[in-house]
């Protein structure tokens, strides 16, 4: 019974679980909401007034949309494209009174969140050349997430993440949100997580249950200190796909603990056999009669 016990823990440890701290899953905040730690709050007032912002600033407003723009940061959390918005804003806003090195600030912030951006070709000459000018520089650097996974997973087993900070220059990346959703599921469940700058973390996503090969759905989104949203890695449009293969139930005759059990049992009867063949004593004694 102590082979078998012994044969038991083995086959166990060869099972083990992926490696990794096991997100604890919650159903998502709709877009109108943000996760403040405890439940899904309605947003502040921050996105209405930073187009308020921009409205002022399109009519040449520059005192009255940097009021907005200002308040606009005040009432967060801020979703992404509102965060953009305000920087984009804020940069045209300088750029207009002549605040060149406040203007390059503004800008250089709106490329670290939008590298792509571009400014509309009816914007003042005054701020485009300041954005240009940003744009071209050689160091500029963005905030880079790394999100990776091993392949051949499967359904019904637990999914490992390696989620890294592979760059971070203006220390932006606080925490991240991880989102996933099982393929033709219509709600996303998230997760929460720590960021930190250098250093890899592993997580585990919970098994997904189907009879059927399927996929895992993923994005994450990334937040600073003040949990404006700076960063998404894919998104909920455009996720990341898991595959999932799937295996059928393994009989209950083919089942590991069944073998090992076997395996076990015929180990223990040969060492019985071996013992009686070979170490056992004699039961008679030869001898030649005196």
């Amino acid at each position: 019974m102590r082979l078998i016990a012994v044969l038991l823990a083995a086959g166990a440890a060869c099972r083990g679980a992926p490696r990794g701290q096991a997100l604890a899953l919650r159903p998502a905040c709709a877009d109108a909401e943000y996760w403040d730690g405890h439940a899904c709050t309605a947003r502040g007032t921050g996105a209405a007034e930073i187009v308020a912002g921009k409205a002022a600033l399109d009519k040449f407003a520059v005192d009255e949309a940097t009021v907005a723009l200002d308040a606009g940061a005040a009432h967060g959390p801020l979703a992404r494209d509102s965060n953009i918005t305000l920087w984009e804003q804020r940069g045209i806003a300088a750029a207009y009174v002549d605040d060149a090195p406040h203007a390059r600030e503004a800008f250089d912030m709106l490329l670290a969140l939008d590298p792509g951006h571009f400014l509309s070709y009816k914007i003042s000459p005054k701020a485009t050349f300041v954005f240009e000018e940003v744009r071209n520089q050689e160091a500029h650097r963005v905030p880079e997430l790394d999100v990776d996974w091993p392949r051949d997973e499967r359904v019904g087993a637990a999914v490992p993440l390696t989620i890294g900070v592979l760059a971070d220059p203006k220390r932006l990346l606080g925490r991240a949100e991880v989102y996933v959703r099982a393929r033709g599921e219509k709600r996303w469940r998230a997760a929460d997580l720590a960021l930190h700058v250098g250093a890899e973390q592993h997580v585990v996503i919970p098994p997904v249950v189907a009879t059927a090969p399927t996929s895992l759905e993923l994005y994450v989104r990334a937040y600073d200190a003040n949990g404006d949203e700076v960063l998404t890695w894919a998104d909920a449009a455009h996720p990341r796909e898991i595959a999932l293969r799937y295996e059928p139930p393994t009989p209950w005759y083919r089942k590991w603990w069944v073998i090992t059990i076997a395996a076990g049992a015929v180990a223990a009867a040969t060492g019985i056999i071996v013992y009686e063949e070979t170490l056992a004593l004699p039961n008679l004694i030869d001898g030649v009669a005196r």
